[in-house]
């Protein structure tokens, strides 16, 4: 026996409480600038294509770091782990240098490797979408590598959720 679902209207309050429900990872996107590093939170990533080997990830419009990053033409996405909840605030902050304090190593492009990352991907700009009040990117993978045993940081219905083998 099937229930019945009653509809609400789509508003941007609707669309969060509903596709809050999906658990996702967290990234930083960085590179290295005319000015030094550059970086921001991003919360919609996800691979594209293993041939050609493609990531994506929507920046907000608002962005003010990614048409700098966008410039650059080369970035790394960094997969933050699940201690990493410090990383994912202080990248999304506006006006403030995000690298104080953050330990981090070239990739091979030169963008920022964080220190501690469950994984990073190493990108070249492939292309651009319209994506309403984001920026859809493609990217190409350029180099990538992982650490097999860290845990990730998931965000899931507006705040930061145990990974499922660690809340086992």
């Amino acid at each position: 026996m099937s229930r019945s679902h009653s509809a609400v209207p789509v508003t941007p309050d609707a669309m969060r409480d509903a596709l809050g429900a999906f658990a996702s990872g967290v990234v930083v996107v960085t590179a290295v600038g005319p000015d030094g590093p550059i970086g921001f939170t991003c919360q919609s990533f996800a691979s594209l294509s293993l041939d050609p080997p493609l990531v994506s990830f929507a920046p907000s419009r608002g962005s003010s770091t990614w048409p700098r990053i966008r410039e650059v033409g080369t970035f790394c996405v960094n997969v933050l782990a699940a201690d990493h909840e410090h990383h994912s605030a202080g990248f999304a902050r506006s006006g403030v240098d995000k690298f104080a304090g953050v330990s981090w190593s070239p990739s091979p492009s030169g963008s920022p490797v964080l220190d501690g990352v469950g994984a990073w991907v190493d990108c070249t700009l492939w292309n651009e979408y319209d994506g309403g009040d984001h920026t859809i990117v493609a990217a190409r993978v350029a180099a990538l590598g992982a650490d097999p045993h860290g845990l990730p940081l998931l965000f899931h219905r507006g705040g930061y959720a145990l990974t499922p083998r660690a809340a086992r």
